[in-house]
């Protein structure tokens, strides 16, 4: 039994904005329901899901986006329409010879914009990779729980990718920045049989912790980092990305 994706949760103080600049930008419609607001991905994109709650800061989010290009054209075109929906500019340090710019969602949340030519995020569409935190035990995890493979293994980073491709997901490996309040980012899945308590259970087994059951349903756990996530019912799946394993 494998757990699906259902999308990656993002808090925001204002989540209708949020959702709008990223439906312009990744050309996706919004989807209103009980939980939040939805934008779909597929097969082989991510699907994101903006609720009310704290808004990014910078050095407290743990996940972010790298968005691709295909050529110095969209880079600049891609850059250009984020700053027109209220992105800003984000300076992190970045070196001169770097090539890739990061910027800032209005609901304060980086991202980057990759330069044309990254051979390790070709094929992977627009929405190339979220990349995280973590060590690489929990990328393991990840990849365990999805039945995604590991794509990347190297010097404690790791990489996993769905079979049938897409937005990769990556994790930096250690030293993990100690946590002092839950994240403000986290993964959303359902069962992918149908079934919650025994995929609840199977999740433990593989190292997550239980935490809580939300009102809506929901049971958050932890993944092996402290990482908070949930596993939604079986009905939530419908309007979201079907990535997931064969069985």
């Amino acid at each position: 039994m494998r757990s699906r994706l259902l999308a990656v949760t993002v808090e925001a103080d204002d989540p209708a904005r949020a959702a709008q600049f990223w439906s312009a930008l990744l050309g996706r419609e919004v989807v209103e329901d009980a939980v939040g607001a939805l934008l779909p991905g597929d097969d082989a994109q991510l699907a994101l899901r903006f609720v009310p709650g704290r808004a990014g800061q910078l050095g407290a989010n743990r996940m972010h986006l790298h968005l691709t290009s295909a050529d110095l054209d969209e880079q600049q075109h891609t850059v250009a329409t984020a700053l027109k929906l209220g992105g800003r500019h984000l300076d992190v340090g970045q070196r001169p010879e770097e090539r890739h710019v990061v910027l800032i969602d209005p609901a304060g949340y980086a991202f980057c914009v990759i330069e044309p030519g990254n051979a390790y995020l070709a094929g992977c569409g627009f929405l190339g990779e979220l990349t995280c935190d973590g060590t690489r035990d929990v990328g393991l995890f990840w990849s365990n729980v999805l039945g995604w493979p590991l794509v990347w293994d190297q010097d404690e980073e790791t990489a996993i990718q769905s079979p049938r491709g897409g937005t990769k997901i990556a994790w930096a490996g250690s030293p993990v920045a100690p946590r002092t309040e839950p994240n403000r980012q986290r993964f959303e899945l359902v069962p992918a049989a149908g079934d919650q308590q025994a995929t609840v259970d199977e999740l433990v087994s593989l190292g997550a912790t239980r935490l809580d059951v939300a009102q809506d349903g929901a049971v958050v756990l932890a993944d092996p980092d402290g990482n908070e996530f949930c596993v939604r019912p079986a009905h939530h799946s419908s309007a979201a990305s079907p990535a997931a394993a064969p069985q």
